[in-house]
């Protein structure tokens, strides 16, 4: 009796528990391999992308020979300065018993310096001295324009490129601005409010 109750116990309990569900193999593993060729195809296409974004622009190969000469240069200007002391302060025994036995006169230490400063003073003193021959005088046509001059080409007056300068949002062209026209924009106010004060112009 207790043997047939404890069966039907657990007969009952089997029918209301839900059915267990098995994985079907191609569920299971499909998603799985369509994902990982997805991902394996995105990460091959971003590492090409990447590849592609290094190449461009293409990298120029320089020659690091320039990097050599200025190395060279460098050592060789400090080498030449050493000796240049050398050869100026030491004593006659201390360099021949270094092994030189020929060596220009000691008056070129001082005079190779003395004559570079001069000489390069001089050169300054040559340009000073030909713009200020080549300036032309305050009363000459050339100090208000000359023939290197940029301006407009007149065009009947249909068309004036100081004005249309001004127009919004316009690009103005290279062109040289006449003296008159500076002098128009810059004392035309000034002048007109001075007559405006002046009583006898008024009279």
């Amino acid at each position: 009796m207790a043997h047939n109750a404890v069966h039907y116990h657990n007969e009952l309990r089997q029918r209301r528990a839900p059915p267990s569900r098995q994985p079907s193999s191609t569920s299971a593993t499909t998603p799985l391999t369509n994902t990982s060729s997805n991902g394996d195809a995105n990460v091959h296409g971003n590492q090409q992308e990447r590849d592609s974004q290094a190449q461009w622009p293409p990298v120029e190969h320089q020659s690091r020979a320039s990097e050599f000469y200025g190395f060279v240069a460098w050592t060789s200007t400090y080498l030449a300065f050493v000796i240049y002391l050398l050869w100026a302060f030491l004593p006659d025994e201390y360099i021949i018993w270094l092994g030189v036995t020929w060596y220009p006169n000691r008056e070129w230490a001082i005079l190779i310096p003395g004559w570079s400063i001069m000489t390069v003073l001089f050169t300054y003193f040559c340009y000073f001295a030909l713009a200020f021959a080549r300036t032309p005088p305050f009363d000459h046509i050339n100090s208000v324009t000359d023939g290197y001059a940029m301006l407009p080409d007149p065009q009947n007056g249909v068309y004036n490129a100081y004005i249309a300068s001004t127009e919004p949002n316009a690009i103005p062209e290279l062109y040289d601005i006449p003296l008159s026209m500076v002098n128009r924009v810059l004392y035309a106010q000034t002048k007109s409010f001075v007559a405006s004060k002046d009583p006898v112009s008024h009279s």
